[in-house]
């Protein structure tokens, strides 16, 4: 009876198998650092939401629920390139109003805006306080606009110029006709001017522009 040969450790099938098992060892480890890439990339080009401008948002303009639909518009864009003070709702831009003129397709941050609450805080009780350009020698020659802060001066009988009111804050201007003027209008003259000021004031503020001592300086930023 003859004996059956035991296969060697190295025989032709055993070498086979172990290569096998090590094409497949191979295979998942590169199916792993495939993975491992995508999910890289795609985490690397994740989309976020932001608000961005629809059209041109002029200088002191109040945001207002009404301006939702007018000013601004939903935009998805790599989450790479989101600010962490980007608006991500409408809502935030409530009562805010821009610092400066804001161009269409701009992705809209906190930092453009500044809150009236900002202003209001400084004073006990801010009222909208109106005046006409005629009440006022030249009015800057009609460049006042909304979002501009002003200097108003009183002329004493010496006639020096004395620092009443500074930094205050323009909220409205209109031509003659009534109808506003943005910040982006170059050409029409401020006739009629809101601006915000402590109830206290109100009084000595229209006192002094009866006598025709107030004059008014514009803050150039």
């Amino acid at each position: 009876m003859r004996r059956r040969k035991t296969p060697s450790l190295f025989s032709g099938d055993r070498w086979k198998a172990g290569g096998t098992i090590a094409a497949l060892v191979a295979a998942v480890a590169v199916f792993i650092v495939m993975l491992q890439i995508e999910k890289s990339v795609l985490t690397e080009y994740e989309k976020g939401t932001v608000y961005v401008a629809a059209e041109k948002i002029p200088k002191g303009r109040l945001v207002t629920e009404n301006d939702y639909s007018v000013y601004f518009r939903e935009q998805e864009t790599d989450i790479s390139c989101i600010a962490a003070s980007a608006l991500r709702s409408p809502q935030q831009l409530a009562g805010l109003a821009a610092k400066f003129d804001i161009e269409p397709g701009v992705i809209l941050t906190e930092e453009m805006f500044e809150s009236l609450n900002e202003i209001w805080e400084q004073m006990e009780e801010p009222v909208i306080a109106g005046f006409k350009a005629d009440d006022l020698y030249q009015v800057v020659g009609g460049t006042v606009r909304p979002g501009d802060r002003i200097h108003v001066y009183r002329v004493n009988e010496d006639k020096e110029a004395v620092l009443i009111w500074e930094n205050v804050y323009v909220a409205e201007v209109f031509d003659q006709t009534g109808n506003r003027i943005e910040s982006d209008n170059s050409n029409a003259a401020a006739q009629r001017i809101n601006v915000y000021l402590d109830k206290a004031d109100v009084a000595p503020f229209y006192a002094e522009l009866a006598a025709g001592t107030l004059r008014v300086v514009k803050v150039c930023k």
